[in-house]
Order: structure tokens, then sequence, then C-alpha cells
């Protein structure tokens, strides 16, 4: 019998299939989509809410990562599905609300509300591999979910600048709601992971010890340190190339998709070999490389940016390579650092989660206080922040 809470009996790896990959996938991808589908229309939005349009996305982030905290351990104690079930009709709600709001600061609201149910679907979706896999069969998994959302941040923009030519952004959000709606039906056909007898017994109110255990946890903090820094940079980019390519260099809002989309495309790419690399290299190994090349890339785009040579190809050039890299760092990084705490799953995730995608708020207030109107202040938050990454990634140890 089916219930939100589960079915009586959990399922096993070998008993997932399409359907549950597919779940969630696209669990995951909406959070890039809640944010990458309206880049093309933030200058326009910024005009009529007589606002800075980055603090939607600041607010957004901001419920994304405080949420994910309160939602961890739920999700240890009660199982996974109920979480995404409130999750999902938190992020229907929000939707409506962005969709009907008038000024600056309603529309930061009920971003906030959006996020307090976006972030289930990750932040579950995480847990529920952990749940399943072993270390490096969880990285393979990782990959692939990394390749199937990876449609959103691709479609995404080029769908939100084909719709703010023939409408208002408005639209935008209540084609959120719409589809934060399917997902929300599309949770009847997904299984419970969490079998009763390893969930927490532990109190709610006790979240705040588990996730000092795990901050003091020093093999578990590499790992997650190093895709937050990481995440950072990559959250510079997502929020401050609108202006970089659509104001400063004039790319017509219709066009950004494309150039958005073209570092998805290399993620998605550098996704797919990594399927195969786990098999030949130790984990820790590929996430190094991989820091270290998205770091000689972020360098190569601080300097030229900041010589003022190369112009929009070099940029675009050195953040597709610099993006592509994520889809080897997010996916080791994440097996690793659950891989340490594997009886708590789900705080592990949490706080992994808030971190990562709490780091964008440091990147939207850097954009928002140091911005010049050039891609400079873009370009140095990249590099240093790549190379927080890099640093951390040298305390690592390969396990054989």
């Amino acid at each position: 019998m089916l219930n939100l809470q589960g079915r009586t009996q959990s399922v096993t790896a070998k008993q997932t299939g399409l359907t549950f990959v597919l779940i969630l996938s696209a669990l995951m991808a909406v959070t890039s989509l809640s944010t990458d589908i309206y880049l093309p229309s933030m200058p326009v939005m910024a005009k009529d809410l007589h606002g800075d349009a980055e603090l939607t996305i600041t607010g957004f982030l901001l419920g994304f990562c405080i949420a994910q905290l309160i939602w961890g351990p739920i999700s240890d104690r009660v199982g996974r599905r109920l979480p995404l079930f409130i999750g999902m009709g938190l992020f229907v709600t929000g939707s409506v609300g962005c969709a009907l709001s008038t000024d600056i600061v309603q529309i930061v609201f009920w971003r906030v509300f959006q996020a307090l149910g976006a972030c289930t679907g990750p932040m579950v979706a995480r847990a529920m591999i952990r749940d399943l896999f072993s270390r490096t069969r969880a990285t393979q998994m990782f990959s692939t979910l990394i390749i199937i959302m990876a449609i959103a941040p691709i479609a995404g923009p080029l769908i939100g600048g084909q719709m703010i030519k023939v409408t208002s952004w408005h639209a935008i959000f209540w084609l959120l709601a719409i589809i934060g709606s399917l997902m929300l039906m599309s949770l009847f056909w997904l299984p419970e992971t969490l079998d009763v007898n390893k969930r927490s017994q532990a109190p709610i109110s006790s979240a705040f010890s588990h996730y000092y255990a795990l901050l003091t946890n020093v093999k578990y903090m590499r790992f997650t340190l190093c895709l937050t820094f990481y995440y950072v940079a990559a959250y510079a980019f997502i929020t401050g190339s609108p202006a970089v390519y659509i104001t400063y260099f004039g790319v017509d809002p219709q066009h950004y998709g494309w150039l958005f989309a073209v570092n998805i495309v290399g993620l998605m790419a550098v996704s797919m070999v990594n399927k195969r690399l786990v098999h030949r290299y130790p984990l820790e190994a590929l996430l190094k490389v991989a820091v270290f090349i998205a770091a000689l890339a972020a360098i190569v785009l601080a300097v030229t940016t900041g010589l003022g040579v190369g112009g929009i190809g070099v940029i675009v050039g050195a953040v597709f390579v610099f993006f592509s890299m994520n889809g080897i760092i997010a996916a080791t990084s994440t097996a690793c650092a659950l891989d340490a705490v594997p009886n708590a799953a789900g705080s592990a995730s949490a706080l992994m989660g808030a971190l990562q995608y709490g780091s964008g708020i440091i990147s939207s207030l850097l954009l928002a206080l140091f911005g010049d109107g050039t891609p400079w202040t873009m370009s140095w938050i990249i590099m240093a922040f790549t190379a927080a990454s890099a640093v951390i990634a040298l305390t690592i140890q390969v396990e054989k």
C-alpha cells in the first residue's frame, strides 16, 4: 500500500529503474530551472520592479540553504518521500506568488518561499542515491543524474529568452508553477529508499548537534568545502553573466541562452566521460585533476579580462572549460563526502547542499558590492574561489 511516508518495504538498488532515475534527475533540475529560466529577463525585471533583480537570486539561495538544514534531519527520521511532497507544494505556491508580484520586495519574499520547497529536490535525491548505492556506483549515478538534469539549464535560458520576447516575465513563473505541479504528481511513482529500521530515532531538535559533528568531521568537510568554493565561482558566472553578455557586450536576450547552454553541453560531455573514469581511477584523483583544470581556466579568464584582451570569445572559451569540470567535481565530491558519513545521509546531504547552493549568496553579494559594469568583477570572483577550491583539493588524500 502506497502512502506519503513510503511503502511498507523500502526498495533496493536492484529494484530501481529508469523511472526512478528520471524523477530524481527532474527533482535536481528544479533548482537550476528556478533560476536559469528567467536569467534572460533579469534586465527587464529590474526595470519593472524598480530594484536589483540579482536580489531574487540571493533570496532564493538564502531560503534554499537554510531550509535544507531543517529538511535533512526530517528526511532521516520520517523517510525521503514525505518531505518531497510538502516541498513541491511549497514550490508551486511560491511560483504563483512570484508571478503575481508587483515590486522587488514581494518577489524576493516569494522567491525565498519558493526555495523552501525547491531545496527538498536535490537534497533528497542525493540522500536516496546514498541510501542505495556504494561509493563508486553512487558517483556513476550522480554523473547520470547530472547528464539528464543538464537539460534544464540548457532549455531554461532558451525558453526564457523566447518567452520574454512574446510575453512578460510573469509568464515564466506561471510556467514554473505548472512544472512544479507536474513534479508533485510524479512523486506518486517514486519509491521510498530509507528502510524504517534505518531511520533516525533522535528528535528533530537534536539536529544542530548532528551538524556540529559533521562540521568537525575533517574528511567530510574537505570534500564539502572543495565543492562549496567551486560553486561560489560557478554562481558568480550564473548571476553575473546576464549583465556581462547582454548589457556589456550587447548580446540579444534570445541569444544569451545559447551562450549559457554551451557550458552545459560541456558539463554533460564530461559527466559521460566521468562514468567510465570512476572505474579506472580513484575518485579523489579525478576530483583533484578536475579542480586544477578549472582553476587554470579561471586564471586565464581573470588575466585576459583584467588586461582587456580577447573580448567575449575568450570569456566564452574559458568559462566553457571551467564549467565543464562541474561534471566531475560535483559527482566525485558528493559521493566521497556522503561516503564519509554513511549513517547520516540526509543531514550530510542537507549541510552539503546548504553550503553548496548558499555559496551563491556570496557571489551575488560580491557582484552587487563590487560590480563596475565590466566583466572584471565576475572574473576575479571566479578565479579567487576556484583557487580556494584547488587549495582544499591539495589536502585530500587519494584512497586506493
